[in-house]
């Protein structure tokens, strides 16, 4: 499954992934692959996500939203001021 982070400023990630964690708005879901197309808004927390070579990423979020089509999964989002600064 191919994964890309988005902000207005910069693309955080881009690659391969067994699986991306977001924090929708009525709770944290993960995203598998082959799961069924989907639209939601994220909210304030942590995104977690588990490369193909089974390492882990993850980074804060203000809001955003993900979209899943085809196992293309697409997230864009809002980052706090802080954790944008320091990359």
């Amino acid at each position: 499954m191919l994964l890309d982070v988005i902000t207005p400023d910069e693309k955080l990630f881009s690659g391969e992934i067994e699986s991306v964690t977001v924090p929708g708005i009525n709770g944290q879901f993960q995203i598998l692959n082959n799961h069924a197309p989907i639209v939601s808004a994220l909210t304030k927390g942590r995104v977690q996500i588990k490369k193909s070579n089974g390492e882990m990423e993850s980074f804060l979020i203000d809001q955003g939203f993900v979209e899943l089509l085809q196992n293309e999964v697409s997230l864009l989002v809002h980052t706090p001021k802080e954790e944008a600064e320091s990359k």
